[in-house]
């Protein structure tokens, strides 16, 4: 029988590897944009992201295993999911509509949804809540840069 930490790992999986079907010529044009300077942690940037996605599906897992198939957990595990399909539609959005706008009004989108998901289960996990933190964290830094990437790269908007 599955495990419900089984089921939300492997969904979180399944969707951050749909964020892969990137086709070639959109990651050169990403590669040829202007960063900023203090933009020295790039290369850990995938690292921190997998970090952050399984923080939130063990966070997803605490609130199945709090209210197991309620109809609130149900709409829990939607949220949870939305979050995670706008941060994963980030970079293909971007790359695909050669516009780092996109990228920054996708990122505060899911700013404002991580922020609310782990308000909204702060009352059935604190340590769910608590594990949602990086995210809460990073996807305000992530989207900051996109955001000074416009402005270093104005036809990139």
């Amino acid at each position: 029988m599955l495990k419900s930490w089984m089921i939300t790992g492997g969904i979180t999986f399944l969707v951050a590897l749909g964020g892969s079907l990137i086709r070639p010529r959109d990651v050169s044009w990403g590669l040829r944009l202007d960063r900023p300077q203090w933009l020295f942690f790039e290369p850990a940037i995938p690292v921190i992201w997998t970090v952050i996605f399984a923080c939130g599906a063990v966070s997803a897992n605490l609130v199945w295993q709090a209210e197991p198939g309620t109809a609130k957990t149900w709409l829990l595990m939607g949220f949870y999911l939305l979050v995670e399909l706008i941060t994963v539609a980030y970079i293909p959005a971007t790359l695909r509509l050669r516009s780092l706008k996109v990228g920054t009004v996708l990122g505060g989108i899911g700013v404002i949804l991580g922020l609310g998901l782990a308000l909204t289960v702060r009352p059935i996990s604190g340590l769910a809540a608590l594990l949602l933190l990086p995210y809460v964290v990073w996807s305000p830094i992530g989207t900051y840069t996109t955001g000074q990437m416009v402005e270093l790269n104005p036809d990139a908007g």
